[in-house]
């Protein structure tokens, strides 16, 4: 590959990973495999200056600004710093910084893994807040901002305009309370803080960031209108006054101690509550810094140490198997125990069957391992030529562990998950499942009740919901009388929910509001829909076959079986509140428009439903019908363009069997 083609690959696949990084907040590769691929393409540049182009990676300083917040150009640009990687690249800044003439003091601190902010104040009162974007540009998060609880509203001190730096993060323990919350209501978990952190401070609703328990270290003066500080420990001792909560620092004029002091942070890394990925070595001396100056990308009087992935072997004693809170069964490796990254590691995440699969991992292996985003150790390669004699392929189970449940995998191949109904390892997540709006819509029955009653031991299946007793929920944490009342109240009007909620509340895979409304108004009951064969759910619209396995599947499952009976018991409807009436427009598309007098457009597409038909929002050359009521506008205009059949709502009256009139004559119409 020559030089030009090498630069090319390397600006584009370093743009497309800025894009994930500061845009969409989803990056696919670590922070070191990145720094290391822009050192590459810095290394190519310097060599060969005609191959530096304006959309370098290499000319800016990150992202752009997300175009949903208002722009924000900072008053003092939010530098990013030169990253170093080794010992003597250490000595070699140290180097250049005393070959200067200067004689430093250097200023240690460690380097937060967060959202880079600047935040403004006039007259000492806090009046706008900005991520820091591309370094010149960013977006304006003031709202959000105001919600960190940590971050002063109003300094104490006389009045002063000033700007500083720091560092919005999320602290692990938050981190791991919101992961956990995510996976209860089956959302997708952010992949490290750093992630949730960037993700929660570009959220546009100041609630959602309020509630995701963000916090903020600052670690720089931008800009302040009184007398200027001779050190910039001076100054973050003065911002630790005005009650900032300010970065812990080191000084020291021996670069020596400072190597000794970058080591000993990256193994005492665990004690601090947010991620770190690095030290920040900066000369202590304001005048001394202003003496070295700065390149267009970096100051010269300041390096980023940064910690590579830690790397140790262990071996694998053996792979043990956990049941998520979703059902997917993840693999994990039992490793003899070694100290990495600060922490002893007996463990490490297998991701999956494929993961497994990929590295080949067996049993007995012997296995370098690290910590990946510093956080969670996981296995990168076995040392094939120490394996021993008799060792097999691991293959995960095809029962599940806990409950003895069928397994299967994912349409997409990434996961195996458990089928079991009433799984214990998945009981909050479908108890919370149960229990929400668009389900038996248990009013009071959120995901913080859940899980008391289920510590508690109250509950260990949802049909074990409508059996609870008034004193013992009455007894739980922030609960009380009147609180357990209304409880068993909404759990009683939850019996006579239609069919519909029932059959989305079981969290049948595929099984949607829309489907459970669909096989609800078609089969009338549970039973019938129980009985119900692949054909003749795959001859549904609506109703593909992998979503008719699904349901044959769940149905014949002895769990599903038990829950369904333990409903039935406690009294829980099994029919439809819509009473099926035939099929007799399966295979036709219905549109509704305009304004009806008898129904409204929501009740006449649920009956339409209930003789077959599907009920869509759009006209196309696939549609069999637009019913056009009253004051019908675009989508009547088209259907006439397009040649569709039109309908009024004395026809649609009869085609539903609710008015005299040629139902005959009318199907042949549509159907021609």
């Amino acid at each position: 590959m020559d030089f030009r083609t090498q630069a090319a690959r390397l600006r584009d696949e370093l743009n497309g990973h800025n894009y994930r990084y500061y845009v969409l907040d989803a990056p696919t590769i670590s922070d070191f495999e990145y720094d290391k691929m822009l050192r590459e393409l810095e290394e190519l540049e310097a060599a060969h200056p005609e191959l530096v182009t304006p959309d370098s990676p290499t000319q800016r300083v990150g992202g752009k600004a997300l175009d949903s917040f208002q722009q924000v150009v900072h008053r003092v640009p939010l530098q990013s710093l030169q990253d170093v990687f080794s010992p003597d690249e250490l000595l070699d800044f140290d180097r250049r910084v005393r070959e200067s003439g200067a004689q430093p003091e250097y200023l240690l601190e460690p380097k937060v893994d967060g959202l880079s902010v600047a935040l403004e104040y006039e007259n000492g009162v806090f009046v706008r807040g900005a991520t820091r974007g591309d370094g010149q540009v960013g977006e304006d998060v003031t709202e959000n901002l105001r919600t960190i609880k940590s971050i002063p509203m109003r300094l104490n001190c006389a009045p002063v305009s000033l700007i500083v730096r720091g560092e919005v993060y999320m602290p692990r323990k938050t981190f791991e309370r919101l992961n956990g919350e995510r996976e209860v209501r089956g959302e997708p978990l952010f992949a490290n803080p750093r992630n949730a952190a960037a993700g929660s401070m570009r959220q546009l609703d100041p609630k959602v960031a309020a509630a995701r328990g963000l916090d903020m270290v600052v670690f720089n003066i931008q800009y302040t209108d009184r007398a200027p500080f001779e050190t910039d420990s001076a100054g973050l001792d003065w911002l630790r006054e005005l009650c900032f909560k300010v970065i812990d620092f080191r000084l020291s004029g021996d670069m020596g101690e400072i190597q000794s002091a970058i080591f000993d942070l990256g193994d005492q890394r665990e004690k601090y509550p947010f991620e770190i990925d690095g030290a920040v070595v900066k000369v202590n001396s304001m005048t001394q810094r202003d003496m070295l100056g700065e390149t267009a990308k970096f100051p010269r009087w300041a390096a980023a140490y940064k910690y590579p992935p830690e790397r140790k072997e262990s071996v694998v004693e053996d792979i043990v198997i956990q049941v998520g809170r979703t059902g997917v069964l993840t693999p994990k490796a039992v490793v003899a125990p070694v100290r990495l990254a600060g922490t002893t590691v007996t463990n490490a995440t297998l991701h999956n069957q494929d993961f497994i699969a990929e590295k080949d991992i067996r049993i007995g292996d012997t296995v370098l391992i690290q910590k990946a985003g510093e956080i969670i150790p996981e296995i990168v390669s076995v040392v094939k030529e120490k394996r021993p004699e008799g060792t097999v392929p691991f293959l995960l189970p095809a029962e599940c562990p806990v409950c003895g449940a069928a397994v299967a995998r994912d349409e997409d191949g990434a996961h195996i998950r458990c089928t079991g109904a009433e799984c214990p390892a998945q009981l909050l997540r479908n108890l919370t499942h149960f229990a929400s709006r668009d389900a038996m819509d248990i009013e009071g029955l959120g995901p913080a009740v859940v899980e008391a009653l289920v510590n508690a031991g109250m509950v260990k299946t949802p049909a074990d919901l409508y059996h609870l007793d008034k004193d013992q929920i009455a007894e739980l944490d922030r609960m009380g009388k009147k609180s357990a009342d209304n409880l068993l109240l909404a759990i009683e009007e939850s019996k006579q929910n239609d069919l519909s909620k029932l059959l989305f509340a079981f969290g049948i895979r595929q099984v949607g509001q829309k489907a459970g409304k669909v096989l609800s108004a078609r089969f009338g009951s549970l039973d019938a829909l129980a009985q119900a064969t692949e054909e003749e759910l795959t001859a549904i619209d609506d109703i593909g076959s992998i979503t008719a396995q699904y349901l044959t599947e769940w149905f014949s499952a002895p769990q599903s079986q038990h829950l369904i009976a333990s409903l039935k018991k406690a009294g829980v409807n099994m029919d439809s509140k819509v009473a099926p009436v035939g099929d007799k427009l399966a295979g036709l598309t219905f549109v509704l428009t305009g304004e009806l007098s008898a129904y409204s457009r929501k009740e006449a597409g649920d009956k339409l439903a209930a003789l077959g038909a599907k009920v869509s929002g759009s006209v196309s050359k696939k549609t069999g019908c637009v019913v056009a009521g009253e004051a019908a506008g675009s989508k009547l205009r088209k259907a006439q363009e397009l040649g569709v059949p039109v309908l009024d709502e004395d026809q649609l009256l009869i085609l539903l069997g609710e008015r005299d009139g040629d139902v005959d004559a009318l199907l042949v119409k549509l159907r021609k």
